[in-house]
């Protein structure tokens, strides 16, 4: 979902993204306009399609600033046209540990309807004394031909559609975590998807027949009840998977008094993008083969020790892949040492790292075919 996203700033420490499926919400808007009775312009059209746009910002800045609140900091939100996908830094850890997860879970996903509701309030509350002519309950309630009435039901729409039990949405999620307070989180996951999925084909068949933005939010949901299950899966196996099942054991080393020149060399006849730097039985160090040509370019030839990273993380042979993540990410990390009885007996790049997590996802899914078979 991120590759299918441009960034469009910050806001408050939080990276935005815009989803490219905007560009299918400003056709939409625009050729619904055009086809109404009502009478209207391009510039309009545009207006609701900011007005959109706004809100839906609200809405996840809503859950970025109470999951901040919780301990879980959001560094990036994605935007969709009927509301967003916040990414999390997964290398902090939740501030307070004796709160329940469900009831963070359900704090957090409550947070963006209650944003969407609070500026339909003050929204109400301004037109009233500003512009009491206008009529909040004149239809069409969301249009370009009265952009101040659509800032209320725009959010009240917002809201209303995210309250729906209809996972990924946020009362999918709070239904979500209340599934999961008696079984794992895949599972409660899964049981909401399905719930969601429901719901998105009930959008899809009704917007057919009545409204083609039912299909849209429909379709859009259908999509991101599959993504939110992948991810569900892929975390419970960086949780249940341990470094010792996929780390490096044949790999190769640099010392600090080889050359650069060296280093190429035996880069050349190695599949690693990354090399731990040992001196004696100590490792001192990690370099990358992208730093060895980087330096060799600008530089010219000198010794590794000179250019090696001389911060880095090394890690336990019984940690998990989530505790590697969260590691690797930090620091913006390549490669992780893999220590026992303070000895290096392997290595995790992210390199390795993919190809492991696409070769086990297989072997998992050979094995339940064959178990059902």
């Amino acid at each position: 979902m991120r590759n299918w996203s441009i960034s469009a700033g910050r806001i408050l420490g939080v990276e935005l993204r815009i989803h490219l499926t905007f560009v299918f919400l400003l056709a939409l808007v625009l050729l619904t306009d055009s086809a109404s009775p009502h009478t209207t312009t391009p510039a309009r059209g545009l207006g609701l399609v900011g007005i959109i746009f706004a809100s839906v910002i609200l809405h996840e800045l809503g859950h970025a600033l109470v999951s901040r609140r919780e301990g879980l900091i959001a560094k990036a939100v994605i935007l969709l046209p009927i509301g967003g996908v916040t990414l999390f830094d997964e290398s902090q850890q939740p501030g307070d540990a004796q709160l329940p997860i469900w009831k963070r879970d359900s704090r957090i996903a409550l947070a963006g309807p209650a944003a969407n509701l609070v500026i339909a309030a003050v929204a109400a509350g301004i037109l009233s004394l500003v512009s009491p002519e206008i009529n909040l309950w004149a239809k069409p309630y969301v249009h370009s031909s009265n952009l101040a009435r659509s800032v209320v039901w725009v959010n009240l729409l917002l809201a209303a559609f995210n309250l729906l039990p209809a996972y990924p949405m946020d009362g999918g999620r709070v239904l979500r975590a209340f599934f999961a307070r008696q079984m794992d989180s895949v599972s409660a996951t899964k049981r909401a998807v399905t719930i969601g999925q429901t719901f998105a084909a009930l959008f899809m068949f009704t917007g057919m027949l009545w409204n083609i933005w039912m299909t849209m939010i429909g379709f859009f949901l259908f999509l991101a009840g599959q993504l939110e299950e992948r991810s569900a899966v892929f975390q419970s196996v960086l949780e249940t998977v341990r470094l010792e099942d996929i780390m490096l054991t044949d790999f190769a080393t640099l010392s600090p008094a080889d050359t650069l020149e060296d280093a190429l060399e035996k880069a050349v006849h190695s599949l690693q993008d990354d090399f731990p730097v040992i001196r004696g039985s100590d490792m001192v160090g990690v370099i990358s083969r992208q730093k060895i040509l980087q330096v060799l370019r600008m530089e010219g030839n000198g010794y590794v020790q000179a250019v090696m990273n001389k911060i880095f993380e090394v890690a336990q042979k019984k940690e998990s892949l989530a505790s590697a993540f969260r590691k690797l990410t930090a620091r913006n990390l390549s490669i992780i040492p893999i220590v026992e009885d303070q000895r290096l007996v392997g290595i995790v790049t992210l390199q390795n790292l993919m190809h492991s997590m696409a070769l086990l996802a297989e072997s998992r899914k050979l094995r339940k075919t064959a178990l059902n078979s």
